[in-house]
């Protein structure tokens, strides 16, 4: 009797292409993309990391906060200056709900003609300061800070931002095609062969040749899904016509972003007082008293982001993330609302741009969606490497023959 001899099937031509795309897009921008992933997976945890580093300044720990006021935000502005002595002015402050939580007073330049992160960003600081007494507590170098750093290489590899995100966003882009090609060299023709697919199967395997090549198949089928979304999520602050193309299609085809710079002041300046602050942020602790915090503007016409002669309050719902919230506006002079702008006035287009950021950091449903982030990011960033690893041992095979 003869013996059956199976041949393996030849890849169709379509695959074979495909096959060629995958490695060549691959060996391209492998080592960017192994960057931009091993930056996001670290910058997953910074909030539950500075939440322990900073622990002691995050609280102010004064004493009988009951019986005691806080300090007019004037007052604490000018005594955190003092203290601080920066030449630049301070730009917003952060306001938590929590009494027993400090004020935040962040400095914040941005000068168009840097080349690179470090001279486009004069100064990003921040103060932790006791509401009490205007004390400061500890300040923070968030421009040379290690998370800050790590966000930028993620963002524009440190150079301009106005370039710098294409840089980083062409090659997430070619990572978005070649997790799309990956699939389809992954499909399998029927189901037997895509259980096969779907696990890790090493109680016989010894060649470790194998069991990368299965680490770069079977990861990367799993995390596909989550790229997918996180690398989408990433191109929207690469490039506006993401943006834009989001907010249509989740709005139903409008392409008018609420814009509240024409609400203007009402009331004479004569009624601007270095109590108007306090009055807008007492108004916005009473409307929201069980939101995170909020932040304030502190008016300084000179800012790159002084749209408009009032006061817009950000009011951030959650602690853990940013897609609840809210937005005021208030007479720059009186004090009085003029306008708020809550979840409930939101089109869907509005929350879905609103939510993007926390989609992409893995925030949005708090420590769950993190862990999902950072185990995708890794394995993201180990795709290049078994990939290229592949390539490299198919190359040598192909020498050792042609010997």
């Amino acid at each position: 009797m003869k013996k059956k001899h199976h041949h393996k099937k030849k890849p169709s031509t379509f695959k074979k292409w495909i096959g060629k795309l995958h490695l060549w897009l691959g060996l391209g921008i492998g080592f960017l993309i192994f960057i931009i992933s091993i930056t996001g997976a670290l910058y997953v945890f910074k909030d539950e990391i500075e939440n322990v580093t900073r622990k002691d300044v995050i609280y102010h720990n004064e004493q009988n906060i009951g019986q005691k006021q806080v300090l007019p935000i004037r007052v604490l502005e000018k005594a955190v200056v003092e203290q601080v002595k920066e030449k630049y002015p301070v730009h917003w402050v952060n306001i938590p709900i929590d009494k027993k939580m400090s004020y935040l007073f962040y400095w914040y330049e941005h000068d168009p003609k840097g080349w690179n992160y470090f001279d486009e960003f004069p100064i990003y600081k921040v103060a932790y300061v006791n509401p009490y007494n205007g004390k400061v507590l500890k300040t923070y170098d968030e421009k040379n800070g290690f998370f800050q750093i790590v966000k930028m290489i993620h963002w524009s590899f440190l150079l301009k931002q106005e370039w710098g995100t294409y840089v980083v966003g062409i090659p997430v882009i070619i990572f978005v095609i070649m997790l799309i090609s990956g699939i389809i060299l992954w499909w399998p023709k029927n189901k037997a062969a895509r259980k096969q697919r779907l696990s890790f199967k090493w109680q016989n395997v010894k060649s470790w040749k194998r069991k990368n090549y299965d680490l770069h198949n079977i990861l990367g089928f799993y995390a596909s899904i989550f790229a997918l979304i996180f690398s989408l999520t990433g191109l929207f602050y690469a490039f506006f016509a993401v943006q834009a193309a989001f907010y249509f299609i989740f709005s139903g085809g409008s392409t008018q972003y609420p814009d509240f710079s024409s609400i203007k002041t009402k009331a004479p300046v004569e009624l601007r007082t270095e109590g108007t602050l306090d009055k807008i942020s007492n108004t916005v602790k009473a409307k929201y008293p069980d939101s995170f915090g909020f932040s304030i503007d502190l008016g300084h016409e000179h800012m790159d982001d002084h749209e408009h002669p009032n006061f817009e309050v950000y009011v951030k719902h959650l602690s853990y993330s940013y897609h609840k919230s809210s937005s005021l506006i208030f007479d720059e002079n009186s004090g009085e609302l003029l306008h708020t702008h809550d979840m409930k006035d939101k089109n869907f287009g509005e929350k879905t741009v609103g939510a993007n950021y926390d989609i992409h950091v893995g925030s949005i449903l708090g420590l769950p969606t993190k862990i999902i982030a950072f185990i995708v990011s890794l394995i993201c960033a180990s795709l290049p490497v078994t990939g290229f690893v592949i390539w490299w041992g198919r190359r040598k095979k192909k020498t050792v023959k042609i010997a």
